[in-house]
């Protein structure tokens, strides 16, 4: 059974959605490319008045598959504005003087371009600097917990973080099922 644009939404956003967490990236295929960006269109009207913006990163032109990233714009902003997080795209290759929409477009391009993943964008999904470059320095080997990402700092800190990421959305997945809007699985 295909799952709706919808249903992946929530499964793979709530922590966002919820509030907990500045952002999220899942995979989308609709049945055509159109499909898939009509749908990314909708949603980001629908999810604008809540302070959410969805925008769709990347598009595979053989397959229409998309990468949707849904954010909280002010937060993510203020995450790109720290000084360690700026210093650490500007060594990664990013013109770190550019604006949030800016910084924005330059991960677009790399996912577009790059033969490698652009492993920074870690950052742009909130996960802990530490975190994103422990995982490039160690090339994904020698985390201390692995769980929605590998950590390579406290690792109970980051079985907390987790396991708040995991009730989230089981708790968002069982409320949608049982019909209740995404509209009403947001956190101010």
């Amino acid at each position: 059974m295909e799952r709706s644009f919808e249903t992946v939404l929530v499964e793979q956003c709530a922590p966002t959605l919820a509030g907990i967490k500045p952002a999220s990236l899942f995979r989308w295929q609709g049945a055509d490319r159109r499909q898939s960006r009509e749908a990314a269109a909708r949603w980001a009207r629908e999810l604008a008045p809540y302070g959410i913006t969805v925008r769709v990163l990347k598009c595979c032109p053989q397959t229409g598959a998309c990468l949707i990233y849904l954010y909280r714009a002010g937060w993510l902003r203020s995450i790109l504005t720290e000084p360690s997080v700026r210093a650490f795209l500007e060594r990664t290759g990013y013109e770190a003087d550019q604006d949030c929409q800016g910084l924005l477009r330059q991960l677009s391009a790399r996912l577009c371009l790059e033969r490698d993943f652009p492993h920074e964008i870690g950052v742009f999904l909130g996960y802990p600097l530490e975190d994103v470059v422990g995982f490039i320095a160690n090339r994904g080997r020698n985390y201390t917990c692995c769980g929605c990402w590998k950590a390579y700092g406290d690792p109970e800190a980051a079985r907390r973080r987790f396991d708040r990421y995991r009730r989230c959305t089981a708790i968002c997945c069982e409320r949608f099922r049982r019909g209740v809007q995404i509209t009403r699985l947001i956190a101010a």
